[in-house]
């Protein structure tokens, strides 16, 4: 059986690369693997913001940050400067946050074929909705299982797919489109199809900065879609941090207009009774409005409020005035 979105997905945005099969994947380039001069990364129970609408929940990282363009160094204010390649880490993100992701990135073309993206989950599956846009926003709905697959990415596999008033088989017919042909020509950004299956890729469909990293293991949880990446580290020099926390250590790191060598900072939650909700865009306002300490050692110990709370403030504090 196909599939009504299996279809719809294919002739959507397009990168003009080289087609990028289901059951492989691309070898990341060689700054993307190296742990020379790479600072090691670890973080707990961190709410992390990509933009307003897409945010994603830490429950726990451990990796490192490799510079994009060596000899340069990595710069946490220019998230093009670095990308996460993660060791291991169980991150978990709403299905609106997905969604989002999906609307903004993989369909955001005037021509993509799906628009309206929404998804939730229903006990262990998938409902995924949306429109036909070049069939007259013809809706759709499928409801699906997902798991992860041999080379680290999920697969969702469609189990029962609905389009408005019309038979499946009677609008496949009318998209007449091929479509080992069409993925065999082209590839689209995080997204793949094997069969009766859409295969994701996490890390290409979320924003800057980048992740690499194999999922090994995901599971529904309520709302939330959980992502198991790579194997529990031994190494874990954040063990005896308390609280939330973003710890980065050595090598080099720019920081603002500081620049530490053999790096030694921690950014750490003013409130750990919730998630240390922080956004790297708006990181210098939760930067200003908390305090740091520097260690004996000459490290750098930075607490910050949450960002959300801080937000709800400067809001309160302009309806004031």
């Amino acid at each position: 059986m196909k599939t009504l979105l299996s279809v719809a997905l294919c002739p959507c945005l397009f990168s003009g690369e080289p087609a990028v099969q289901a059951g492989s994947r691309a070898a990341p380039a060689q700054s993307e693997t190296s742990a020379k001069d790479s600072v090691r990364v670890a973080m707990k129970n961190v709410f992390y913001h990509f933009t307003d609408d897409i945010a994603v929940h830490i429950v726990t990282v451990q990796g490192i940050l490799v510079a994009t363009r060596p000899p340069e160094i990595v710069v946490f204010d220019d998230k093009t400067s670095f990308l996460l390649n993660l060791a291991y880490a169980e991150i978990s993100m709403s299905g609106d946050s997905l969604a989002h992701a999906l609307n903004g990135r993989v369909f955001a073309a005037a021509n993509a074929p799906i628009k309206d993206v929404s998804i939730q989950s229903q006990g262990n599956t998938l409902i995924v909705k949306g429109k036909l846009h070049q069939k007259g926003n013809v809706a759709f709905e499928t409801v699906g299982t997902i798991s992860a697959t041999v080379d680290g990415r999920v697969r969702v596999h469609t189990e029962k797919v609905r389009a408005a008033h019309l038979p499946v088989k009677g609008l496949m017919d009318l998209l007449g489109i091929d479509l080992a042909d069409v993925i065999n020509a082209r590839k689209v950004q995080g997204v793949a199809l094997d069969k009766d299956d859409l295969v994701l890729d996490p890390t290409e469909i979320l924003p800057l900065p980048r992740i690499r990293g194999k999922v090994t293991a995901v599971r529904i949880q309520g709302n939330d879609i959980v992502l198991i990446f790579g194997a529990r580290q031994p190494e874990d020099f954040a063990r005896a941090i308390p609280g939330n926390y973003m710890a980065y250590r050595d090598n080099e790191l720019r920081f603002g207009k500081l620049t530490m060598h053999d790096t030694d900072m921690i950014l750490l939650d003013m409130d750990p009774q919730d998630p240390f909700d922080f956004y790297l865009d708006h990181y210098k306002d939760q930067l200003v409005a908390g305090y740091s300490k520097t260690t004996a050692t000459s490290g750098l110990r930075v607490y910050m409020p949450d960002y959300n709370k801080l937000k709800k403030g400067l809001a309160a504090n302009k309806t004031k005035k």
